[in-house]
């Protein structure tokens, strides 16, 4: 298995309410990460990660925009301790991000939308290659679904038409002629907006 040498996060974007804020900086103490945290002007905050062993440290700076602190990052780990724990931490508060996970050879691209993997990509040699993409399959389903029902509507609306038809053309009372023509217009008009 290849080594990884080092993680970089080419732009990373955390947007933490004020209690998800204190629960970042909880979470760091679960991931035997050393912190420390600074209140700079406008409520501003700065948190300072280490690795226990003292070889790594990155500064995140949030920003505070009304209730929300906003976090936008661009780094480069080394050491696995605080690079696992900022890939969980990416993930367990809804981060967006694009990750680079450099080796050797290559580097996997990383797509992060919301906490999520949405996207991993093989660069190598200046080519690149897609190896996972997600998919909305349940969304083009219901999507679909949505079509079919719209399908069926349209096949109703068409049969109540034609009957109507069928009926007119087999009427000579003058008000019945009216009451089905009415109810015609009714009946284009809904098939026409179904179609729209």
């Amino acid at each position: 298995m290849a080594q990884r040498l080092a993680t970089q996060y080419v732009k990373a974007k955390l947007q933490l309410s004020v209690e998800e804020m204190s629960r970042f900086v909880r979470f760091f103490e679960d991931q035997q990460i050393r912190y420390g945290v600074k209140v700079l002007e406008n409520g501003n905050q700065e948190v300072v990660l280490e690795d226990l062993a003292g070889r790594e440290e990155i500064r995140l700076v949030f920003e505070r925009h009304q209730d929300v602190y906003v976090c936008v990052l661009s780094c480069r780990l080394v050491h696995p301790g605080l690079t696992n724990a900022m890939r969980k931490a990416v993930a367990a508060f809804r981060g967006d991000a694009i990750v680079n996970r450099i080796y050797s050879n290559y580097t996997m691209i990383y797509h992060y939308n919301k906490g999520q993997v949405r996207r991993i990509v093989e660069s190598a040699g200046g080519t690149e290659r897609i190896v996972f993409e997600h998919k909305d399959t349940l969304g083009q389903l219901e999507r679909q679904f949505r079509t079919t029902i719209i399908e069926r509507e349209i096949e109703m609306v068409q049969g109540t038409i034609n009957e109507l038809l069928d009926l007119r053309n087999q009427t000579v009372d003058e008000g019945q002629l009216q009451d089905i023509d009415l109810r015609l217009r009714e009946a284009t008009h809904q098939l026409f907006v179904l179609e729209a």
